[in-house]
């Protein structure tokens, strides 16, 4: 709402300015005063005009603000001192428009082209874990907000699944469990916390002897052969833990439109058209002596155009093999496709520019350069495709494959921008990808590459104590890891946010329905781990404490959903009373209601709507700025809004003094409670019947 109002604004200062000095301006910006006597906009062209007119920016101010008096929406005009043009809104005006768009959404004109966001990507070798979660939780809400922008997105879940921890869950199948594949197929119950514990087992049988490293390269290359008994039972472990993934993001409502399978990628021969083109660009040199002899490496300066890309300062020169670092890494920097994060990134600068090893094996950066370019429709291949499964819904799930696919796929590739949710110890890495997908496509389709960085999730002591560790007493935080024995599960933290939830319920309301308090204590779950990991910005290290996160009060996901709630148990109330609700609130919108703006409750009434109207702009910022936390914040920012308003007495809606104001407040709750139910959607926070 905000920014349609904004555009017309923008173009009447644009004529003004042209009228009145001749000079053509651009972008128009606008800022929000701090206090509403100042002002609902605050232009600041006048200030961008001075230096280009060498005039004081008031005079400019003086002749703009008398243009835009006169447009329509605009109440009055103020010339502020230093030079801003303060815009007073016609408040009756303005909200009924702003509630005839809330009862009657109209999507935004679709943006051109097609944005893929790749997320989750966890390794299929055991279960998920609380930092996955973030990811899918950052990458499934940029989709939603796209969305909800009228962009066209495709959502990607790369599966590594020829990758080297795969190879490790089977070497321990094999070589210490002595199971073949019939064997593991007869494994019952949770195959994702099964394949948890005998991963964690395989570092101790690696560093018992270490001479057993050979059975990984042995079986890695097996898997990568494929066509024998050990790559089938790796495609068995990968594609039944996939299903468990699966199933652990569908609790958190995530959910993807293609799962993109390493192994396809290496047996359609991506990489290698991908080698030769690099090759060909002249992007990659064939080191001939030094430690890298026989590598071949990206010569990033060359490739990306600038020493933004290079090491930086205090790389060390014997960076350490990344697929033979040492299992039981901290679990919360165990990233997406088997890389890890950001305590050895310094070390490993020179590696990641090693695109091809001397023994001829292709590393995680090389492959994603052909994924990317693949995104972006820069390489001369495709995949075939088939459909994995179909949600009841209708929404069909598809696999890429390396053999005769089904008619009917989508197109997948040739987006105009790809955005990839990978943890920040992977931002080298993914700069290394953007200088080689530049040295082949050039620099739009670099600038075309984007990496929504995030960092790691630790835990507060007393939320560790409540999963079930032992934790000493002067500890801050706990840092999950595999060293310490520390993994948090994914599902194992839900359900305890799900049962600590329903205790809370069962003391509150023990007379409910059972099932009814399932699903709240559900729904208030997810409510409370979504916006707890999206309210912070991608790059701050989050401390998750269960306590801060299912409160009902303060910064929260449960308060935001109470106050959904809150809203439309007011609308049932009112109907039960005898009141037609969506009458009550359409007179509302027309009644008197420059009056009902006015004075100290209208004031209120006002800042409210006027959070509600800049909705849309959040949104757009967040594209912008790829960061999802600002919708988070301004969702919160309204519900805030909506509590303090209606916590009044003298604002009751069901004992109005007036029909009136009945009217006029059934219209702010009912605009609310729709408004509400947009940005909840957006965050994938779930509105229970009852808190």
């Amino acid at each position: 709402m905000i920014l349609a109002l904004q555009a017309r604004l923008a173009d009447a200062v644009r004529a003004a300015a042209r009228s009145a000095f001749g000079a053509e301006l651009g972008e128009v910006g606008f800022q929000y005063p701090p206090r509403l006597e100042l002002g609902d906009l605050a232009l600041t062209a006048p200030f961008d005009l001075a230096r280009t007119l060498r005039r004081k920016p008031r005079d400019i101010a003086e002749r703009l603000a008398a243009e835009l008096g006169r447009v329509a929406g605009v109440r009055r005009t103020e010339v502020a001192a230093g030079g801003y043009v303060n815009l007073f809104l016609d408040r009756a005006a303005f909200v009924r428009e702003l509630y005839a768009a809330v009862r009657r959404p109209a999507p935004p004109e679709r943006a051109p082209g097609h944005v893929i966001v790749e997320h989750t990507s966890i390794n299929p070798n055991k279960s998920a874990h609380i930092g996955h979660l973030r990811n899918a939780t950052l990458g499934d809400t940029f989709v939603r907000v796209l969305r909800h922008r009228a962009r066209e997105v495709g959502v990607q879940n790369y599966i590594d699944d020829t990758g080297i921890q795969v190879a490790d869950v089977v070497v321990g199948f094999l070589h210490m469990e002595k199971k073949g594949l019939a064997d593991v197929e007869r494994i019952e119950g949770k195959f994702d916390d099964y394949c948890w514990d005998l991963y964690a087992r395989v570092g101790d049988f690696y560093a018992e002897d270490p001479s057993r490293r050979r059975l990984q390269a042995e079986t890695l290359h097996a898997i990568e052969a494929g066509g024998n008994e050990t790559a089938r039972l790796a495609a068995y472990v990968a594609g039944r833990i996939v299903d468990c993934h699966l199933a652990t993001m569908a609790r958190l409502d995530i959910r993807y439109d293609l799962l993109a399978r390493e192994s396809d990628i290496l047996r359609l021969h991506f990489w290698e058209r991908a080698f030769e083109l690099l090759k060909q660009a002249g992007a990659l040199r064939l080191e001939t002596e030094g430690k890298n002899a026989g590598c071949w490496v990206l010569s990033m300066e060359d490739s990306a155009g600038s020493s933004a890309v290079g090491a930086p300062a205090g790389a060390t020169s014997d960076p350490p093999e990344r697929d033979s670092l040492p299992r039981g890494r901290n679990l919360e920097e165990e990233s997406p496709r088997g890389r890890g994060s950001s305590a050895g990134e310094a070390r490993r600068i020179d590696e990641d520019k090693i695109i091809v090893r001397s023994n001829g094996t292709v590393t995680y950066t090389g492959k994603d350069i052909a994924y990317q370019l693949w995104k972006l429709g820069k390489l001369d291949r495709d995949f075939y495709y088939r459909r994995y499964r179909t949600d009841p819904d209708g929404h069909v799930l598809w696999t890429t494959t390396s053999e005769r696919g089904e008619p009917g796929a989508p197109v997948f590739g040739h987006a105009t921008a790809a955005y990839n949710v990978i943890d920040v110890g992977q931002s080298y890495p993914q700069r290394v990808v953007k200088a080689g997908v530049a040295a082949l496509a050039g620099p739009e389709a670099a600038a075309a590459s984007h990496h929504l960085a995030y960092e790691k999730v630790v835990l507060s002591p007393a939320t560790a104590r409540a999963l079930g560790y032992a934790i000493a007493d002067e500890a801050a935080v706990v840092k999950v890891s595999g060293r310490k024995g520390l993994g948090v599960k994914a599902n194992d933290l839900v359900d305890a946010l799900v049962a600590k939830a329903r205790t809370e319920i069962d003391a509150r309301d023990p007379e409910r329905d059972v099932g009814a308090r399932d699903r709240a204590a559900r729904a208030i779950a997810l409510g409370a781990l979504r916006y707890f990991l999206l309210k912070y910005g991608r790059t701050k290290i989050i401390t998750f404490d269960m306590e801060e996160a299912l409160a009902f009060t303060g910064e929260t996901g449960p308060y935001i959903q109470n106050g959904v709630v809150r809203a439309r148990n007011i609308i049932a109330k009112l109907e039960a009373e005898g009141h037609r609700p969506d009458d009550l609130a359409a007179q509302g919108a027309e009644r008197n209601l420059a009056a009902m703006l006015d004075g100290e409750e209208g004031d209120e009434a006002w800042s409210l709507l006027m959070l509600m109207a800049r909705s849309d702009e959040v949104a757009e910022q967040a594209v912008k700025a790829e960061e999802v936390s600002l919708v988070a914040k301004h969702a919160f920012a309204v519900a805030q809004a909506f509590h303090a308003y209606y916590q009044k007495p003298r604002y009751s809606v069901l004992h109005a003094e007036s029909e009136d104001r009945r009217a006029f407040r059934t219209m702010l709750v009912d605009a609310f409670r729709r408004h509400m139910d947009v940005l909840t959607s957006l965050l994938g926070i779930p509105i229970p019947d009852k808190m």
